[in-house]
């Protein structure tokens, strides 16, 4: 198959894959409790990545272990978490949207952290797109402003993350092939995953108790073998085909899916998500625009 043609059925199929994440971490949470979504989400990924993963241990050095499990806490773990306990408060149209926080992080991280250049066009991309992020907080889902500003600090919280994640591989490991990335980071942050699921939550229980949760676990797992695993390592090989501009669109188009799914399942609309996902978008745009940024890519821009 022609690479460029592949190249844009990986990022279609990126795009709608990150964009129904959010819809399946709405409907196992009609199941488990946020830290019980957070946590099969990251042991799932953990078990279906293990072979992977065992393969290739013996060939990383210690640098690169301890970076990998720093990337695997950073990046996957807490994530997992905070997304889940954010869809608690917040729809998931408006967790997908604002998703799209990630590649400012980036840019601002990497500008303060890792000594990134930037333009002007790329700080005003970052202004603007946060005050399409705080517009699109003050009408999303009918709520008050202060309920939606503290569950979506979670999110906002989990993107920064994945933007430190982000500059962390491109500086540190930029040597180590995607799919050995995914495996040992998953690796790494499965292992305290596990601990809390069958240590702090009574998720045996539930599983014994009610034949219906196994449905929710369903979802979860979708989201964890598809919408984690497996599209991080699709994710990572597109960087690696194309550039990190043409993969990072996928960003761009992550909240119109996941708002898509929200209006199907009934949530709340308003008119105004138009121009708030507009400067949103137009930021981000902004950001990512060609000239502005050496070293940094958007590898990790999923939920």
């Amino acid at each position: 198959m022609n690479q460029r043609l592949l190249s844009w059925i990986i990022l279609v199929a990126l795009m709608l894959t990150w964009g129904s994440s959010f819809i399946l971490i709405k409907r196992g949470l009609v199941y488990f409790s946020p830290t019980e979504v957070g946590a099969l989400r990251v042991a799932i990924t953990f078990l279906a990545l293990l072979p992977l993963a065992l393969k290739r241990l013996a060939r990383l050095n210690r640098r690169d272990f301890l970076i990998l499990g720093l990337s695997g806490i950073v990046g996957n773990f807490f994530p997992a978490f905070l997304f889940a306990k954010a869809q608690t408060g917040i729809d998931s149209a408006t967790a997908g949207m604002l998703n799209s926080l990630t590649p400012l992080f980036t840019v601002m991280l990497g500008y303060f952290l890792f000594k990134l250049k930037v333009r002007w066009f790329n700080v005003a991309g970052v202004f603007i797109a946060l005050s399409g992020a705080l517009g699109l907080l003050r009408v999303s889902g009918g709520q008050a402003f202060n309920f939606n500003i503290q569950y979506a600090s979670y999110v906002i919280l989990a993107t920064i993350f994945y933007a430190f994640n982000v500059n962390l591989i491109k500086a540190r490991l930029s040597h180590i092939d995607a799919i050995t990335i995914t495996a040992i980071t998953f690796f790494i942050a499965g292992m305290p995953a596990l601990i809390i699921l069958f240590g702090f939550t009574p998720i045996v229980t539930q599983l014994s108790n009610d034949p219906a949760a196994f449905k929710g676990l369903g979802f979860i797992a979708i989201l964890a073998v598809v919408g984690t695993g497996l599209a991080m390592i699709a994710f990572n090989k597109l960087i690696k085909m194309t550039s990190a501009v043409f993969a990072s669109t996928v960003t761009y188009m992550i909240p119109i899916v996941a708002l898509l799914w929200g209006v199907i399942d009934g949530e709340h609309f308003d008119p105004l998500y138009f121009l708030w996902v507009s400067m949103i978008i137009g930021g981000v745009i902004l950001v990512n625009r060609k000239g502005k940024v050496k070293r940094v890519g958007i590898e990790n821009s999923a939920v």
